[in-house]
Parts: C-alpha cells; sequence; structure tokens
C-alpha cells in the first residue's frame, strides 16, 4: 500500500510532479495491500487463457480460408467440443493448483523486493528487466524441459501436456499439476535476482503466457511482430516438438532458439526443414511459406 494519502503528499515525497502513468497507479493502487496487487496474477491468468486463444478457436473451427493456410498440421482438426474440455481442464488446474499457489507465496515477494511504490520504473528500465526474466526463464526452462523427455519424466509427469500433438492455443498450460509447480520456478527466478516493480511483474506474467498461447497456437502467421525477434522459437519450432512426441530430443527451448544451437537438440528439426526444402525443390513448387504444414506426418526425424 502507497504511504501516501494523498497526491499533493505522492508529489511532495518525489520532488516533482507526477507522470500519467503515476497518476493512474497512485489513483488505483493507493487503498490496496501488496497482497491484493500480487493476487492480480491470478484474474490475469484467467483472463488471458480464456481471452486471447480465441481467435485461435475461431480459426480453427470456422476454417477461415485467409488462415487455413497458415495452420503448421493442416490434415489435424480438433472439435470444438475437444477444444471446450482442454479449456475447462486447464480452468479447473488454474483453480485448484495455480490459485492456491498465488495465495500462500506472497512473502517470497516480500522476501525479493517486489515494490509497488513510487516512482513507477521507467520503460527502458523494464524492457532490461523482462529481457533478462525472459533470458533466465527460458534456460532454466530448457533443462527442465530436457529432463521431462527422460524415460521417468515423461511417462510419470510430461506425457499429459504432449496429448496434443498438433497443440492448440488453450493447451499452452494443459500439463500435469507436478509440471506446473515445477515450472513454476523458472518463471520465478528471473524476479528474484532482478526483482523490479509489481507492474513489471505483472508484464512478465502476461507477456509469458501470451507468447505460451503464440508457440502452441498451431498457425506460424508472417506479420507476427515476434518473427522480429532474434533467436525467437515460434510456433513452427514448438510444434514440431509437439508433433515428434515422446520420442522427441529436439527443440526444448520454450521462447529462445540459442540452447537448442548450443547443445546440439534442434538437429531433428533442423534435417526435416533442410529435407523439405529439397523436396520442394524438386517438385518446383512453394507452399504455405517454407512451413512443414502438407509434408510433416511423413518425416518424423530427430
Amino acid at each position: 500500500m502507497l504511504p501516501y494519502q494523498t497526491l499533493e503528499e505522492a508529489v511532495s515525497a518525489l520532488g516533482r510532479n507526477l507522470t500519467f502513468a503515476e497518476t493512474l497507479w497512485f489513483n488505483y493502487s493507493a487503498s490496496k495491500s501488496d497482497y491484493v496487487l500480487y493476487l492480480h496474477n491470478i484474474l490475469f491468468l484467467f483472463v488471458i487463457f480464456s481471452v486471447v486463444p480465441l481467435p485461435l478457436v475461431f480459426a480453427e473451427v470456422l476454417r477461415w480460408a485467409g488462415l487455413d493456410r497458415y495452420k503448421i498440421q493442416p490434415k489435424v482438426r480438433l472439435p470444438f467440443s475437444d477444444m471446450l474440455k482442454c479449456y475447462k481442464d486447464v480452468m479447473r488446474m488454474l483453480l485448484l493448483v495455480v490459485g492456491p499457489l498465488q495465495l500462500v507465496s506472497y512473502p517470497s515477494v516480500q522476501i525479493i523486493g517486489i515494490r509497488t511504490g513510487l516512482p513507477l520504473p521507467s520503460g527502458w528500465e523494464m524492457l532490461c528487466q523482462l529481457l533478462v526474466y525472459f533470458l533466465v526463464e527460458d534456460y532454466t526452462n530448457y533443462w527442465i524441459h530436457r529432463f521431462l523427455h527422460n524415460k521417468w519424466g515423461y511417462e510419470k509427469i510430461h506425457k499429459v501436456h504432449h496429448e496434443y500433438t498438433a497443440p492448440i492455443g488453450f493447451a499452452a498450460p494443459y500439463a500435469h499439476w507436478a509440471e506446473i509447480l515445477i515450472l513454476g520456478i523458472p518463471s520465478f527466478l528471473g524476479p528474484a535476482m532482478v526483482p523490479g516493480h509489481m507492474v513489471t511483474f505483472w508484464s512478465w506474467i502476461a507477456l509469458r503466457q501470451i507468447e505460451a498461447i503464440e508457440t502452441h497456437s498451431g498457425y506460424d502467421f508472417p506479420w507476427s511482430p515476434t518473427k522480429y525477434i532474434p533467436f525467437y522459437g515460434g510456433a513452427e519450432y514448438h510444434d514440431y516438438h509437439h508433433y515428434v512426441g515422446g520420442q522427441s530430443q529436439s527443440n526444448f527451448a520454450s521462447v529462445f532458439t540459442y540452447c537448442d544451437f548450443i547443445y546440439g537438440t534442434d538437429k531433428g528439426f533442423r534435417y526435416q526443414k533442410k529435407i523439405l526444402k529439397k523436396l520442394k525443390e524438386e517438385s518446383n513448387t512453394v507452399q504455405n511459406g517454407g512451413s512443414y504444414n502438407n509434408s510433416t506426418v511423413d518425416l518424423k526425424s530427430d
């Protein structure tokens, strides 16, 4: 909770006028405890996983001609009933696992020093911290993901997430409860190493989940702004991992591709891309912007 009762007190304490964003923050957060602000994450998760995948659901169900050509595995079509079941399972997991975890984890936020007061962080500060969070989470997630693909980890835990060999947006957080708990560690590690403002923490949670929905979308859209992010994997990259399934020893990275490249765990994906390119050259046809859409069912290679 902010230590100021009025805007005038905040202005006096800062020694300057509040920015527009800081005024909004003051008006919204002044009467709320830090605990209540932290619990906003639960609401954000419910809204993000309910709303962001909806355009993908419409594209899948209505089979919009303009978007259909960007579907990575066009021969796989999930009925609406299956997508609805996935959504219900995800919401149940958020309610029974993620929600209670958020309720009891606030002391950890206090310990690492995530602040809620004024001034708000600058855009540059937020950008740098978010980059650290993504890099730290991506690297630690890579090794956890590799572990979950050993025989025990896959059979006991990770195979739940791989029930969708052609992933959909709703399936991004679809996983065994133990996996959800385990992967919470990499997500929290970055903010623990470089603690920032609660607004930055909110932004991190939201952006990471939206990114996960994109990589599980099942569509490779050429206009996505993530195409301009260096070393970003994207939907096609992660879709290959889901398609290969339990035998996959390729494309473990959650966001970027550098770990897979450094440790040689992208060879299956690169081999497939090479074969597809050769087939397309031989047939003198270019289909679907170079994705593995129409040939993927015959090219399980690791």
